[in-house]
């Protein structure tokens, strides 16, 4: 090897090793929704940056093999999930200079970003907690004594929404936001001229996001319209609940598609021609973003975060929750007025620019080197304080767990063992 082809491979390896080690920690693509729909989405284009070596590590990891079986078996799921999630944990962790952890509330809370927490603060690392959820006012006021010690162990807690940086700071928590994003390339603009009467709801069928209100908004509806169509796309707990309801209101041309991949929903926002939202808790839906950027007129309650990031008459139209015939009537308003549909859907475009990639890009890059440039917690980090905080925080969980499927199987088994010794006697 000649001494420039040396001197190449010199620099290319000591810019790798050079490079900021970032582990992402999230649901993967196995649990569909918002978290793991944007995880996927910023692991993808941060891979993308020479300066970032960026890995994944999956709060819900699938066994290998035949012992998959087992994530199938109700209750003892949870426990080899997370037995397994644990030791990943304890095993990547240590590789890597900042750990950028995905979070929800309440038991999720609990399972999956707890855990990363504590083991990255074992290890001295540093720590972005990326709080999504928006319930985050009860969760924190209900399990206000654990919930908040566990966030104050993070270097830096980062929201999407301005909405939960409010939130945050009721409870003396300093929060800073940077927005999802939407995929341009993917879901491309165009104007819906004539405007028709079909319409989309993509939100998981759970109670927070009262797809009922939309159906039952739809019945409204297609009394004026009668060829007017809606598409459900999402599952979940409430899906035959809603399909009876669909049966009861007698609807036509009501379609529920069950769950859709990130890699289709653009096809699915690009049929149609007005965006339902209906929910009851919300804190930043990407499907409205979606929405905007793929030009569809957008009526939506003003849940949680929604107002902060659509203003109403300009981006979209909002009614009160559970206000099913308000909802109507703002839907028929842009089957009626198509200047008010056309002008709405080019503010919401423009308002889409923030939510670009090229907007969001740098405050992550620069929120990751801010953090590794500031002095290190490994020393502290490995001390014999944190270490019994760590012990004491997980006797506290196994008390917050009580209704979890960990303390289920438990008391199933303990069941199961009465049984087998009163048969035997």
């Amino acid at each position: 090897m000649n001494s420039a082809s040396t001197s190449s491979t010199s620099i290319s390896e000591s810019a790798s090793a050079n490079r900021l080690r970032v582990l992402i920690v999230a649901p993967s693509l196995d649990i569909l929704g918002g978290q793991a729909v944007q995880a996927a989405q910023l692991l993808a284009r941060l891979r993308e940056e020479p300066l970032l070596d960026v890995s994944f590590l999956p709060v819900n990891p699938r066994l290998p093999g035949l012992l998959r079986k087992l994530q199938a078996i109700k209750y003892v799921r949870t426990v080899v999930t997370s037995l397994l999630y644990w030791g990943l944990l304890l095993a990547r962790v240590r590789s890597y200079d900042v750990i950028h952890i995905f979070s929800a509330s309440y038991l999720s809370f609990v399972l999956a970003p707890t855990p990363a927490i504590l083991i990255a603060r074992l290890y001295g690392k540093k720590i972005i907690l990326n709080y999504r959820s928006g319930e985050a006012e009860d969760h924190l006021r209900r399990w206000h004594r654990t919930a908040i010690r566990t966030l104050r162990l993070a270097d830096e807690i980062v929201v999407p929404s301005a909405y939960l940086v409010d939130v945050f700071g009721k409870f003396k928590l300093a929060a800073s936001a940077i927005h999802n994003f939407v995929d341009t390339d993917r879901f491309k603009y165009r104007e819906r001229v004539p405007l028709r009467p079909v319409f989309l709801s993509n939100r998981n069928l759970e109670p927070m996001y009262n797809v009922g209100c939309v159906v039952r908004s739809f019945s409204i509806i297609q009394q004026r319209y009668p060829d007017a169509r809606l598409t459900i796309a999402g599952d979940g707990s409430e899906r035959a609940r809603l399909q009876n309801l669909a049966g009861e209101l007698e609807l036509r041309n009501i379609e529920f598609i069950g769950r859709v991949g990130p890699e289709k929903m653009h096809e699915l926002v690009s049929a149609a021609c007005i965006y339902l939202n209906g929910s009851e808790i919300d804190n930043m839906p990407g499907s409205i973003i979606e929405a905007f950027a793929s030009g569809l007129p957008v009526v939506t309650t003003d849940a949680g975060g929604i107002p902060y990031i659509v203003r109403n008459e300009r981006t979209g139209l909002m009614v009160r929750c559970g206000n099913h015939e308000a909802m109507a009537a703002a839907a028929l308003r842009l089957l009626e007025d198509s200047a008010l549909a056309s002008r709405l859907s080019t503010n919401a475009r423009e308002e889409c620019k923030k939510y670009e990639w090229p907007a969001v890009k740098n405050e992550w890059i620069n929120l990751y080197h801010d953090l590794a440039g500031r002095r290190s917690n490994e020393a502290t980090g490995r001390s014999s304080s944190d270490k019994e905080f760590i012990r004491s925080r997980v006797h506290e969980l196994e008390s917050e767990t009580e209704n979890s499927d960990l303390q289920k199987l438990r008391k199933t088994l303990r069941s199961s063992r009465r049984t087998t010794q009163m048969s035997t006697k």
